[in-house]
């Protein structure tokens, strides 16, 4: 078959590698230009260099505007594959192809439809993520599944762990995918829309620690916000503080969410939970911090006195 590339990042770029290595011939690809975006300076392998690399024309969009339309056209595709690109695709170019668009996304659909969808499933103590590939339709993320694959969570993993455990799935699962189609196969599953959940892209706002939340959450959140990604902070004494490695501590300490009260192990623990009154909650041991400077610190070398609060603005 002939395919078409839309992606960007990482992503997009071990779908391309998957593309370059089968059967079928690239005749165009298409890929954002570099961003600034705090979320897509990170995994961002080219698919612009690969793509030249190889001798495939290129194009750099930020939608698929009239000129993409034009370049697609000509193309001649039989296909479109599609992973992590980030604005609308309209129905002048899913429909183009005969053979229609494939979409690789990076949850098991129809959970987790749209954006950052390792972080929140992270987020939300999902027990697996995945990637799915499925045919593109008019609502994002929507369309019949043509395979999925998964692999489990486990209990101290990082965005950064899940990242690198589903980016591995991509190149056979768009490796069999194209197979099944280039077999003639249609008979794809529909996705339970009553089971679906979209996401929207994560900000900065999204990383600020609430400490009412249980401390269960915090450590996810945490953790679903370790290195490379922006880290989970709170303030201290007016100033920005990262937490960059935590853990839910072994005690149970009741007082008022924030409040900075006992070295247990190599950590200090944070009050955490609404209920934290009651006394039954256990706490965010804090085990590693950065401060504005950069510097990175163990918390019993940060915090030398216990007392006093974190808040979530200065």
């Amino acid at each position: 078959m002939r395919v078409a590339m839309f992606g960007y990042q990482t992503w997009g770029q071990r779908t391309l590698r998957a593309l370059l290595d089968s059967e079928h011939e690239v005749t165009l690809v298409v890929t954002h230009p570099k961003s600034d975006h705090a979320y897509e300076k990170i995994w961002s392998d080219s698919v612009a260099d690969l793509g030249e690399e190889h001798g495939v024309p290129v194009v750099l969009a930020g939608r698929p505007d009239d000129e993409v339309i034009r370049r697609l056209e000509e193309a001649e595709p039989d296909i479109i594959v599609a992973n992590n690109w980030r604005t609308w695709l309209p129905p002048e170019v899913f429909d183009l192809p005969p053979r229609g668009t494939l979409n690789v996304h990076d949850s098991l659909l129809p959970a987790y439809a749209g954006f950052s969808p390792l972080i929140w499933a992270l987020l939300n103590g999902e027990p697996e993520v995945g990637v799915t590939a499925h045919m593109m339709d008019a609502e994002l993320d929507a369309g019949a599944i043509v395979l999925q694959r998964s692999v489990p969570v486990g209990p101290r993993d990082t965005s950064a762990d899940l990242f690198h455990k589903t980016v591995d799935l991509i190149e056979p699962l768009v490796t069999e995918a194209l197979g099944l189609i280039a077999s003639g196969r249609t008979d794809w599953t529909p996705q339970d829309r009553a089971k679906a959940s979209f996401f929207h892209k994560r900000s900065v706002e999204d990383s600020r620690i609430d400490w009412t939340w249980p401390a269960e959450d915090i450590d996810r959140l945490v953790r679903a916000q370790s290195d490379p990604y922006p880290n989970a902070f709170t303030f201290h004494k007016g100033q920005r503080l990262r937490v960059t490695r935590a853990s839910v501590s072994e005690g149970r300490y009741g007082g008022t969410p924030g409040r900075i009260f006992i070295k247990e192990g190599e950590g200090v623990v944070i009050v955490a939970g609404a209920d934290a009154r009651l006394g039954r909650n256990h706490g965010l041991r804090i085990e590693q911090v950065r401060t504005e400077d950069g510097a990175d610190l163990a918390a019993t070398e940060y915090f030398r006195t216990m007392g006093g609060y974190l808040t979530a603005r200065p």
